[in-house]
Parts: C-alpha cells; structure tokens; sequence
C-alpha cells in the first residue's frame, strides 16, 4: 500500500514539475510578460478597405504592393466568411486606393484562404508570378498565378501540393515555378499542432521545390515563418519566430543552404520583406506571442515593426521603428518600406501606412 502511494506521489510530483517547466518554456517562446512602449510614426493611416488582415504584402521595383487578405489560421480569430482575396495598391497613388485581384482560370475562388506570398519577375520576357500559401479546408499548397496589369487580374497556372509541403507558411519565389518554403508546424494533427509551441522541438524546415526537385534544405526551426532573399540571391532569410530570431542562410549551388549567423530581434517576428534598395529586412512582429494565441478584444496583440540593416556584416543594427500597444493595429504580421512610405499588415485586422522620419 504505502509503496504503491509513494510511487503514485513520486508521478505526480514528476508530472507537476514537468508541465511547471513547459510553461515557463511557454511564456519565454511567447514573451508573455513583455510591456511594449508605443513608438509612432508621422502621418499614419488605416487603409481603406482592408478589414480582414493583410498577412503578408510585397512590394514590386515600381512601387506596386500586393497585399494577401482574408486568413482564416487555425487558433486565431476571423471576421469574414468570404474568401480570401489578393489587393494591389500603388504606394505612390496619394489616394491609397486599393484594387481586388481578380483570378481568371479554372482554380476554386470559394476555399481561397491566403497566407504568404511572392513575386518573381522574369528577366527574359518581364512576365510577372505571383506565389501565394493556400489553405483550402485547412489543407497545405502552392499556387501559382501569372499577374496580368493592364487587366487588373490572376491568371492562374498551376496548384503545387507535395507531403513535404505540410505546413506552409511563407514562400520566396525563385523562378517561374521554384520556390523556397517554411513550414511553421512539424505536426499535422491538430491537437499536436497546438501542443507544439510549449514542446519546442525545433522540427520545422525550409524546403525547396522545383519541377525537378523537392527537398527538405535547412532543419532545426522552432516555427518557421517569414521567409526572404537577399537582392544578391545568394542568401536566404528565415524568421525562427518562437527563437525570437532571424536566421541567416547561404545558399550552395546545390540548392542546400548552409547557416551563416542568427540575429537575435527580441520579439516574434513574423514577415520578411527585404529592400530592393539597401537590402535592408524589415520585419512585422508580436511583441507579446501570448496575446495573440489569446486575442482579448480587452486586451489586444500589440504589433512591432523592426528593421535590420547590414545583416551580412559582423556589426548588423537591429532597430525599432514603430510600437503599438493594440489600440491602432492589432497583431502585424509584415511591413515594408518604398520611398519613404511603410506599410504594416496584419493577421486578421487592418492595414496602416505611414510617413516615415
């Protein structure tokens, strides 16, 4: 009796240790206790017409932002029923007038629900792709369209869908149909998924697809999310969001990637847009990763903007540029500089573009 009560007792006290240190993981992988201070910029505005989230935005060479709306994530709220839409908008129009995307093609608009994005320009003809993560019914896949301006639409070409393609995240467009792509989640199961933060197993991947070939190319992540290329196209950049860090990859012949260094950025950053400019990273944050899982309307996510300049040097500056505590905008996911404009994106809410100093 008593031995058996001993060894009850000695499971239970193992049990409670065991999940007091997995929370505590929790609320260091979700800086639950950070206060954020507000930094604003000039002249900042919501855009109007983005109600659902702008989860992610990239920015062509002349100034043309396309902006992926309507996400519905698993854990995370929504606000829309409609499907999901891709926008443009010209950051020079002094009108910010945004403009839906219209898909021609035999592709489902119905289940549309779209996360990350990418353009890639091909040099030899000018023709513009437009890679965006699709999560149709909760599933995982790439889809490809080809932007046609002067009929303001998508023309679709091709749904790209691979087991090692489970979780995606972000994408970065390499060529007409080759992409690199993160994986935020190891697991597939939903319940797992969920578990998975307070696990940190650092499971997820960076994969690379072509026509050709389908590769896991770098491992280790905790989550990874944001995913970018530097203008020289020798180097990947992968936001390590439960890590609080962005990590710095050189791309091998091969295609397989070798680490550089990781930059240390103190919030979750979620988004990588890179300047075609400087090269510099600027990156859509949550400060506090315990907000957004919980998503009080009380007590709203925060969003963070930070900027990394020289990041391929020994000294790379990491700064940043704008801070709100939730009564702006609720939970950036991405932001990018053209001119001296910024726009800031997020998950489920509004769009903001500002003046920068």
């Amino acid at each position: 009796g008593k031995f058996t009560v001993c060894i009850i007792s000695f499971f239970v006290i193992v049990i409670s240790v065991l999940i007091g240190e997995r929370l505590i993981t929790l609320r260091h992988v979700t800086l639950s206790s950070r206060e954020l201070t507000q930094k604003y910029l000039p002249n900042c505005y919501l855009i109007e017409g983005i109600e659902f989230g702008a989860e992610d935005i990239t920015i062509l060479k002349d100034g043309l932002a396309f902006l992926s709306t309507g996400l519905k994530y698993p854990g995370l709220p929504y606000y829309s029923d409609e499907p999901g839409k891709i926008y443009t908008l010209d950051v020079l129009d002094s009108g910010q007038n945004i403009q839906a995307l219209s898909i021609k093609g035999e592709f489902d608009k119905d289940s549309f629900n779209p996360h990350g994005l990418s353009v890639y320009t091909d040099d030899r003809d000018g023709a513009i792709y437009v890679f965006v993560v699709n999560h149709p019914e909760g599933k995982s896949q790439v889809e490809i369209f080809r932007f046609v301006e002067e009929k303001n639409s998508l023309l679709y070409i091709k749904t790209i869908k691979h087991d090692l393609l489970k979780n995606v995240n972000d994408i970065a467009a390499v060529g007409p149909e080759s992409f690199y792509a993160t994986n935020d989640h190891y697991f597939t199961n939903g319940i797992l998924k969920f578990l998975e933060p307070a696990l940190t197993l650092a499971r997820c991947d960076v994969i690379y697809y072509s026509p050709e070939t389908v590769q896991s190319v770098a491992g280790g992540f905790s989550s990874a999310n944001g995913i970018n290329i530097s203008p020289d196209k020798r180097h990947l950049y992968v936001s390590d969001i439960l890590n609080h860090k962005i990590v710095v990859l050189e791309i091998k012949k091969n295609t397989i990637l070798s680490r550089l260094k990781e930059v240390d950025v103190g919030s979750l950053c979620d988004n990588i847009e890179v300047d075609h400019e400087t090269g510099d990273l600027w990156l859509g944050c949550h400060p506090n990763g315990l907000k957004i899982l919980l998503s009080d309307p009380n007590d709203p996510p925060g969003s963070e903007v930070i900027r990394i300049q020289d990041i391929l040097s020994k000294k790379s500056q990491v700064t940043q540029v704008y801070a709100d505590d939730g009564s702006v905008i609720i939970g950036s996911s991405v932001a990018t500089r053209y001119g001296k404009k910024l726009l800031i994106g997020t998950v489920y809410q509004k769009a903001l573009i500002c003046d920068l100093k």
